[in-house]
């Protein structure tokens, strides 16, 4: 499993300028739920083929007892409480503050391990500027520049150290597909659990910070095993919690990059939801195979059922590639089919692509678009083989390839697709430039 990073620190000094460094991107997945005055932020960052989850949190004060300050403490309080490894940031050019002192005082209670990260370091001598942090006793001082990443790939190396790849993948090949059963809270995740189990093994119960991990479960189904992966949480009736502790977000990404298909389960009586948009966003990103399960089906009207279908293709039109069930886990209506389009998902993700036929497939889509031209060049696409699987990788081999704009990147994708009919998963392209002998000469 991908180890989750969390960072953490006074306001300003830098940790959303270090989350967008190590995941290279400005696009997160967002903890939006309703009444939240802060938001934490998630998102994937990758060493070579290591990859870990980041998350970003709002300015930290441990003391705080009421308003805004309070809430961004309690989001802050959340996500230690899932870290495998925190990041403590400091401001170098600051110096140490009794904030900071404040806050290394709660990670010391936090049980998990602590990096002291000092940031803004750029153009300061290493041993000055880490100097002061020495007495917040919490191991070495790690300089780094988050604006110019001065640093930080020598801190990702040291903070990952610890954490051995994952090297379950022929194991849970025995075990059959990896399934992912996610979503918002109460749109029946559990209730689909038990259906596709055939008995209540998943027990609700409201209490946050229950359990960290999410739930896996082996079953058999028609002869074949599989996995699931529950993220529905513990949940009890009684007292109600806001929606925020109930629903861990680093345990549903976490489940995402374990499996290989995800079920995505929506709430036929609710409008899709921010929330459930970046759900979805997030395994698209993840390369995840997908099939989605529109549930209480049976509970809603046909006005309601036109409505949330219109709903969806607005909201989820990016999810093209993915089949939609229209189901009632309660009353196990249509989970035969569901689980056909995961068997047909999780091939299409594991599916063997020969290089002779993605080239074939390749030069069919260049007689039917050439890609533009880029000045007085035109990228030049030879031939395809594959690259990996889970998503499927094609990697294209030719001359100029750096140019192929992302319009006509998304045309390949989708060729391939329907070539080889890889219904339920996304497809990745990744190009290989040749040399050009005349890029000194002109």
């Amino acid at each position: 499993m991908n180890p989750t990073i969390v960072l953490v620190g006074r306001p300003n000094v830098g940790k959303s300028t270090l989350f967008n460094r190590l995941t290279k991107t400005r696009d997160a997945l967002v903890a939006d739920q309703p009444g939240l005055t802060r938001d934490r932020h998630y998102g994937i960052g990758r060493v070579g083929e290591r990859k870990y989850l980041v998350v970003d949190t709002a300015g930290f004060d441990p003391v705080a007892k009421d308003g805004i300050l309070h809430e961004m403490a309690r989001q802050a309080e959340q996500a230690i409480a899932e870290a495998d490894v925190l990041l403590f940031l400091v401001d170098g050019r600051s110096g140490l503050t009794p904030h900071d002192e404040q806050i290394a005082a709660r990670l010391r209670r936090a049980g998990r391990p602590v990096h002291l990260v000092v940031n803004k370091a750029e153009g300061m001598e290493r041993a000055l500027v880490a100097a002061d942090f020495h007495a917040l006793g919490l191991g070495d001082p790690l300089p780094v520049s988050a604006a110019h990443g001065d640093g930080v790939r020598q801190l990702v190396d040291i903070v990952l150290a610890p954490f051995a790849q994952d090297e379950e993948a022929e194991a849970e090949a025995d075990a059959g597909p990896r399934v992912a059963i996610v979503g918002r809270p109460n749109v029946g995740k559990s209730t689909l659990v038990n259906a596709l189990l055939g008995e209540e093994r998943v027990i609700a119960f409201d209490m946050p910070g229950t359990t960290r991990d999410a739930i896996a479960i082996p079953f058999e189904r028609g002869g074949r095993p599989y996995t699931l992966i529950d993220t529905a949480g513990l949940r009890r009736r009684g007292k109600v919690f806001e929606a925020i502790e109930k629903f861990s977000v680093i345990k549903t990404l976490q489940a995402i990059e374990q499996c290989n298909v995800v079920v995505l389960v929506l709430d036929a009586a609710q409008d899709v939801s921010e929330q459930d948009a970046h759900i979805a966003g997030f395994v698209l990103d993840s390369g995840r195979a997908l099939v989605v399960a529109v549930n209480k089906w049976d509970d809603v009207d046909d006005y309601r059922r036109e409505r949330i279908k219109v709903d969806i293709g607005r909201k989820l039109n990016f999810l093209g590639f993915a089949r939609f069930h229209y189901v009632s886990a309660l009353k196990t209506q249509g989970i035969g089919a569901l689980m056909k389009s995961v068997d047909a998902a999780y091939a299409a993700a594991m599916a063997n692509l020969s290089t002779p036929r993605l080239t074939r497939a390749l030069q069919v889509m260049l007689a039917k678009q050439a890609p533009p031209r880029h000045g007085i060049f035109r990228p030049k696409l030879r031939y395809a083989h594959q690259g990996g699987s889970n998503p499927p990788v094609v990697v294209i081999h030719g001359t100029a390839l750096e140019h192929v704009p992302a319009s006509y990147v998304r045309f390949l994708e989708h060729g391939f697709i329907e070539a080889f009919k890889l219904q339920g998963t996304p497809l990745r392209i990744q190009f290989r430039t040749a040399h050009n002998p005349f890029a000194e000469k002109g």
